[in-house]
């Protein structure tokens, strides 16, 4: 099967089909038919992401928790040093989900709670001890060690500008599809959420608030300035 628009073929070992509600039994027919022999399987994740996103999105994206939790029940983190964490944490803790983060937002109470919940007792703590004394907040670990902090990532503001990136390559095949799906009739500035809008345009758009705060004016030729202000 080729795809007109690309010009490119399916690998049939890893496609599958996926057909919504609204989709009547003959163009489903039609479409296997100019399929083929399709592999007939599960395929939950694509490239490391996930292909469907329910209801929970909690529960889809909790597989990080366990990773970050994998890594940090290693016994040899037992015998690390307040520098050996520091470093486990920035290269190897905090850039787990990083790669998620780049494409979905992920819901807060996995972000802010459990996985800052887990690097902060990994950082108080050990492996020896359940329970430790937190002696100053992680919010305050983020900040930069001149004034009083490790230097940490923020995870939830990480997570907030990551997807933007989406729409900074103008030539590439994502941008192309999102700005002919949601900014034909609107600039970036002013494009709105729209209805039934996917998981990864909503977190596409929620970057649009940080990107607008860090804008600045520019005069230019002037050709747009109203000097005496709207009638």
């Amino acid at each position: 099967m080729r795809d007109r628009a690309s010009g490119q073929f399916l690998n049939k070992e890893k496609t599958a089909m996926f057909f919504s509600s609204n989709t009547d039994s003959e163009n489903r027919r039609k479409i296997l038919r100019e399929g083929g022999d399709l592999v007939k399987g599960s395929y939950e994740r694509y490239l490391g992401l996930p292909t469907l996103v329910g209801k929970s999105k909690y529960n889809t994206f909790r597989c990080l928790k366990e990773g970050v939790w994998q890594k940090i029940n290693n016994w040899k983190n037992s015998f690390l040093s307040s520098a050996g964490k520091e470093i486990m944490i920035k290269t190897v803790l905090q850039a787990i989900p990083s790669y998620t983060m780049s494409v979905f937002k992920l819901p807060k109470k996995l972000i802010c709670k459990e996985l800052n919940g887990m690097l902060a007792k990994f950082w108080w703590g050990n492996q020896q001890r359940e329970c430790c004394i937190q002696w100053r907040s992680w919010k305050k670990m983020g900040q930069s060690k001149e004034n009083g902090g490790v230097g940490f990532r923020d995870l939830e503001n990480f997570n907030l500008a990551l997807p933007g990136r989406i729409l900074q390559n103008p030539s590439s095949l994502t941008t192309k599809i999102y700005k002919e799906k949601y900014l034909r009739n609107f600039s970036l500035l002013e494009v709105k959420l729209g209805n039934t809008p996917s998981l990864i345009w909503r977190s596409v758009w929620s970057y649009m608030g940080l990107l607008k705060e860090g804008l600045r004016w520019r005069v230019g030729n002037g050709n747009k300035i109203q000097i005496w202000g709207q009638k």
